[in-house]
């Protein structure tokens, strides 16, 4: 069987859209690079908000314009029924958890379209916002040896950035008892060349597990990334949002991170226009930004989700949203262009992990930070690179060795 396929969304969506189709590639079927050559067109859905929904309803009735379509993902969780019809199929609700143990023993056949190896589906949060938590429904982890088989296949193949997700990789384990520290150790044992991101952490778990953490991400196979969303820097918004956290335990992370990890890369999300949020709601938000210094902020406009508590609740002002992304974008920016400022000149060692914009390859260095260089370089080589200046959020350097 030909078959296609598109993955939108998290990593962790995208990763099981992986997982899909190398299970399909081990059945025996191959890919194709069009839809209109394809058997069967398979997208992995993203619904974190109504605006993605929409994209994803349209581009799922443009690719049954060329034939079966099969539909994965969150948006397949919570609209399976209404998706599925004529040449369109979807994996709905009742179909998840078979699904997922179908997925479990999957051989990677084909390494580079493993975005990252979902380790735990589910989430232990019930934020009033947020319709991933439904369409996942409770935490199941899985076994440290399934995931520990195909970050070992992956190695093998050649590829040399790994990266496990989940919509709360802190949450891995709370079931079985078996936690995330203890996960990143197995994987780091795996004999390889290679380096390890983990994923989106939740603050309220991470609590529970910050000083195992803090130790796990010592080792030198961990990229020092921290991807730890806040959603808002006033605690009145925090307990509207039923995020089960304060600003203080958020900034305990953070500082001890920062403690010991001083040139780590810190990533947080924010979410503007909540309902519940005030002025003076923003302008906490905004003082927090400026304190922590994140090298990535990822800024969410609320949308209210059918299936939520929020659902009834409508945004703030549009113009006083793009007052609001305006007002951080020229924060991060300064902060951005501080902390990046003080690499020109340093010697980073960088993995050469994809292709960039013509006559350029994009690599890691420890701390995660993309760095271009120019393309005399190959896919998945280390380089001593001199950095010799940034634009927008990535580093350029120029390789020295």
């Amino acid at each position: 069987m030909k078959i296609y396929y598109e993955g939108y969304g998290c990593t962790l969506n995208q990763g099981e859209t992986g997982l899909y189709v190398n299970r399909l590639l081990s059945d025996g079927s191959v890919l194709v690079s069009r839809p209109e050559d394809a058997d069967l067109s398979i997208i992995g859905t993203c619904a974190v908000i109504k605006k993605t929904e929409d994209h994803m309803m349209r581009r799922i009735e443009e690719l049954s314009r060329y034939g079966r379509v099969r539909v994965i993902g969150c948006l397949s969780a919570i609209k399976g029924r209404e998706i599925s019809g004529g040449n369109i199929e979807a994996v709905d609700r009742k179909q998840f958890q078979q699904f997922q143990e179908y997925l479990d023993d999957t051989s990677i056949v084909d390494a580079e379209i493993m975005s990252g190896i979902p380790i735990n589906q589910g989430c232990t949060g019930r934020c009033n916002f947020c319709i991933s938590h439904i369409a996942r429904g409770k935490l199941v982890s899985r076994k440290p040896e399934k995931i520990a088989n195909q970050v070992k296949m992956i190695v093998s193949s050649g590829k040399k950035e790994i990266r496990i997700s989940s919509l709360d990789t802190a949450a891995y384990g709370k079931d079985t008892g078996y936690r995330l520290p203890s996960l990143i150790k197995d994987i780091t044992s795996i004999d390889g060349d290679f380096m390890l991101r983990v994923g989106m952490m939740e603050p309220r778990n991470t609590m529970e597990i910050l000083d195992g953490l803090l130790e796990a991400y010592d080792d030198p196979k961990v990229f020092k990334f921290l991807h730890i969303p806040v959603q808002s820097g006033d605690d009145d918004v925090l307990r509207a949002m039923n995020r089960e956290y304060t600003v203080d335990e958020f900034l305990k992370i953070v500082r001890s991170f920062r403690k010991r990890f001083p040139d780590m890369t810190l990533s947080t999300d924010v979410i503007i226009g909540y309902h519940a949020e005030t002025d003076r709601s923003f302008d906490l938000t905004c003082d927090l930004i400026e304190e922590i210094k994140p090298e990535i902020v990822n800024v969410t406009r609320f949308s209210p989700r059918e299936l939520t508590p929020d659902f009834e609740h409508r945004p703030r002002p549009t113009n006083l949203l793009k007052e609001q992304d305006r007002r951080i974008a020229e924060i991060h920016g300064h902060i951005v262009s501080e902390r990046f400022s003080a690499l020109v000149g340093k010697v980073e060692r960088v993995l050469i992990t994809e292709i960039g914009k013509p006559g350029t390859m994009v690599g890691r260095d420890s701390a995660y930070r993309p760095v271009i260089v120019e393309d005399s370089v190959e896919k998945y080589s280390w380089h001593s690179v001199r950095i010799i200046g940034f634009e927008n959020a990535s580093l350029i350097g120029s390789v020295i060795d």
